[in-house]
């Protein structure tokens, strides 16, 4: 089986139990280090709700990835927080809610979920291009991360993409060890090493920045120094309220807009 990243010859990592009831075999590439599903057959009924009701991290972690995106948006994007963006598998909206509040013109966009905190402000591109496209806790879900990297800038009209996954290196992980496989939920389906994204963006003529598993493709490389300070919690935390300032938020005037629209 080729790689669907880079298609090099793949071999077989581990075989093992997928929803407490499928086999499944996972494959790797010891070109690029991508690690995935082969043939993941049981996603309908992995996603019979959008969002795991274990995935208990939800709140905690929207909050941390509010903050840590603000400050990269600001101050390394010489947009200073300006345009439009979007957050594409935006879940229940909670992201895109909580950016507008900081001031940016965020959108919300998924297939797949309903939503609950940022109605008003689904994304239309007849309404405009976007900056950048957020995809947090997204590709390694997704069977072609190429293509899905893809098909979302070029729906937003945008050329950064920042987004989270956990990377791994050397070799595969232990499938009785790591967490971040979650076997019980059977959603994640792809793994990534450093190189593995580099790849990525290279045939996306996209640069990698990244800093712990905080990363960005865009057209401009980002600060490595910069994304390290920005992406620490206590750091982002304190410095998000100054931009919410400087931006004027948007919860007061998003209530008027959508009470004008009743």
């Amino acid at each position: 089986m080729k790689c669907p990243i880079c298609e090099a010859k793949t071999e077989r990592a581990f075989i093992t139990t997928i929803l407490s009831r499928y086999e499944a075999e996972y494959r790797h590439c010891r070109h690029c280090g991508y690690l995935f599903a082969a043939d993941p057959h049981w996603l309908n009924e992995a996603y019979t709700d959008a969002i795991s009701s274990t995935d208990t991290g939800l709140v905690k972690r929207n909050i941390s990835i509010s903050s840590k995106v603000a400050c990269l948006l600001y101050f390394c994007a010489k947009e200073r927080g300006k345009g439009r963006y979007l957050d594409v598998a935006g879940g229940y909206g909670m992201l895109t809610r909580m950016m507008r509040d900081f001031g940016f013109d965020f959108f919300w966009q998924d297939k797949y979920c309903a939503n609950l905190l940022a109605k008003g402000f689904e994304f239309n591109r007849a309404d405009g291009e976007c900056l950048a496209v957020t995809a947090f806790e997204v590709l390694e879900h997704v069977t072609n991360p190429i293509d899905f990297i893809k098909l979302s800038l070029d729906d937003a009209g945008a050329s950064t993409l920042i987004f989270s996954t956990i990377l791994y290196k050397g070799e595969p992980p232990d499938p009785r060890e790591w967490w971040y496989y979650t076997f019980s939920t059977g959603q994640h389906i792809g793994f990534f090493q450093k190189r593995t994204l580099e790849i990525i963006g290279q045939k996306l003529g996209l640069r990698l920045s990244t800093a712990k598993d905080i990363h960005v493709l865009s057209k401009t490389k980002f600060s490595y120094s910069f994304m390290k300070i920005l992406t620490r919690d206590i750091v982002s935390r304190l410095i998000c309220f100054w931009i919410m300032f400087r931006l004027n938020g948007k919860a007061e005037s998003d209530r008027e807009t959508l009470l004008a629209r009743q």
